[in-house]
């Protein structure tokens, strides 16, 4: 990950690659994610998506995307992704 900050209070910026392994939905293997996301003054934007053709084993296929809200100190992930072509 490399992030950076703006000399303004909350602007800032970061990206990040993320290998995953695991199961998702019932289905083993691994993939990678890339992460970009800026704040300006507090207010952000973030992007995480699949990198293309990086699903292993049974995940070979998987595209998407991913968001994370922060809510209370906690983080909440949504993932919306498709297996296949």
């Amino acid at each position: 990950m490399l992030s950076a900050r703006a000399p303004v209070q909350g602007s800032a910026g970061y990206v990040a690659i993320e290998q995953v392994t695991g199961t998702l939905n019932g289905k083993k293997g691994s993939f990678v994610l890339q992460h970009f996301g800026t704040m300006k003054r507090g207010d952000d934007r973030l992007i995480l998506e699949v990198v293309p053709d990086a699903g292993t084993d049974e995940l070979t296929g998987l595209s998407g995307s991913m968001t994370i809200e922060l809510k209370d100190d906690r983080h909440f992930h949504e993932f919306d992704y498709r297996l296949g072509d």
